[in-house]
């Protein structure tokens, strides 16, 4: 399930969907620059952005979600920045996943305790 204690980053480039375990945990070491067994949250989306795949380590052994959507595509983000990933929260993976219209969300504002170090 998609939870807040996870991190999630979203590869920028469009995967080939036949890219399973290993193929997926070599993308997260070259091209994310991170360790694909950190227990982060790899979201991966085809070319024509009507698939899905989702890495995570568990600890024991590599887990995928893949969804393949019937009719319609996924819409991404808009970010403004030159790397192959970014990080995403919960929040905005659930839109994706959802269907969602990105652009017509609007969040209330909210409080959000500032940590000030010493």
């Amino acid at each position: 399930s998609i939870s807040k204690a996870y991190r999630y980053y979203l590869y920028r480039k469009a995967t080939d969907m036949r890219n399973s375990f290993d193929g997926l945990s070599g993308l997260v070491t070259n091209e994310f620059l991170q360790n694909p067994l950190s227990g982060d949250v790899f979201v991966f989306i085809n070319k024509r952005k009507n698939q899905i795949k989702l890495l995570n380590w568990q600890g024991d052994g590599f887990a995928i979600f893949f969804k393949r959507l019937e009719r319609g595509t996924y819409e991404l983000p808009e970010i403004n920045c030159d790397s192959l990933s970014y990080e995403i929260t919960s929040q905005q993976l659930l839109l994706i996943n959802e269907g969602i219209r990105l652009s017509s969300v609007r969040k209330r504002v909210r409080y959000q305790r500032i940590h000030v170090g010493k």
